[in-house]
């Protein structure tokens, strides 16, 4: 594996440690009785977990009931005892099963050093440029991804793509060949991939912005010659305003308000906002909250989010100067996993 590792802006809360960093805990009696007794319960459905490895028995049986029983603990105890309790699991003799799926193993161990990075999204994907590393995994392993690869998160990350790349598509169509798109924390941009736009010679302009240099080569690499323009930058470098690159018919961000705490996505929302052409449009996208895959991912894959209901998808908005200069709606997606904002001017 590439053990590149991103020197990150200090903005994005793009690491599991930040994001739990930004709840205390506390040591009250109430919390740790609770604490006591989840840490039980964890043991309990952890070693069930364990014995039916051993037993052989179907791996998607085994990581369907683990990931049920442990969206159920994660419900019923306060955030910060189950904070305490994910690292638990992760030293559990379970998790060297679990570790054998190709997927959840890069999720845990972060090659590139944050969460949620483009080759992680690559397996979800099923991109071929991922199948060496799924031919090398153990049959388990295999296994495992086959049930990982089709968890209702990933179905919701292939549905955001398409999503995408029919929005750069139809806003195109109304600006042939005049159309300029920007997308922050672009990762590999494989929206643009399927875009019949870009095809075309519909996009005038289409800038990836990312901060991770490997993703800034790969996107350069593959689009070569397109009207793609890979550019290294982050949330620092558009809220500080250190690189001018122009106004935008659509700017959407896919995956980075997973990550973002709300006063830092107010300010680049209204960054974006600003950065829109008249009638433009600008769209960010976060992962629900309640959709029952956030216990395995915080614990086995180490994949912590800020997860955002509906309310708090419209508190960003509302946190926007001047409401008057813009339409906005959120709605679900189709498995009602990940939340979508569009806003216009």
């Amino acid at each position: 594996m590439n053990r590149f590792q991103t020197v990150l802006d200090g903005v994005s809360l793009v690491t599991p440690d930040l994001i739990a960093g930004s709840s205390k805990i506390s040591d009250s009696g109430y919390l740790q009785e609770r604490f006591i007794e989840g840490r039980a319960e964890l043991a309990v459905l952890l070693a069930l977990s364990e014995q039916q490895f051993q037993n052989r028995l179907p791996a998607a049986e085994i990581v369907r009931d683990l990931t049920t029983r442990l969206s159920d603990l994660r419900q019923k105890l306060p955030s910060s005892v189950w904070q305490r309790l994910t690292p638990i699991a992760r030293e559990h003799p379970v998790s060297a099963y679990l570790l054998e799926d190709p997927l959840t193993r890069w999720s845990f161990e972060k090659p590139r050093g944050y969460s949620g990075d483009a080759q992680l999204l690559d397996f979800i994907y099923e991109h071929p440029s991922m199948s060496p590393a799924i031919e090398q995994a153990s049959a388990l392993g295999r296994d495992l991804y086959a049930y990982t690869k089709q968890a209702s998160s990933s179905v919701a990350v292939r549905e955001r793509r398409s999503i995408l790349t029919a929005k750069v598509d139809a806003i195109a169509s109304d600006r042939p060949g005049d159309t300029e798109i920007l997308t922050i924390a672009a990762g590999h941009l494989r929206e643009a991939d399927q875009s019949q736009a870009l095809k075309e010679g519909a996009i005038s302009r289409w800038v990836a912005l990312d901060q991770d240099p490997l993703s800034v080569g790969s996107v350069s690499r593959d689009f070569a010659g397109s009207r793609v323009e890979a550019i290294n930058g982050s949330v620092r470098t558009l809220l500080s305003r250190s690189q001018q690159l122009g106004r935008f018919d659509f700017i959407y961000a896919a995956g980075l308000y997973d990550y973002l705490a709300h006063n830092v996505a107010v300010k680049l929302t209204e960054r974006c906002l600003q950065m829109l052409k008249p009638g433009g449009q600008f769209l960010f996208a976060n992962f629900a909250r309640d959709i029952r895959v956030e216990g395995y991912m915080e614990t086995f894959m180490n994949w912590a989010l800020l997860w955002r209901s509906e309310s708090e998808m419209w508190s960003i908005i509302g946190g926007l100067p001047n409401q008057d200069r813009f339409e906005a709606k959120v709605q679900f997606g189709e498995n009602r996993n990940v939340l979508y904002a569009i806003l216009q001017t």
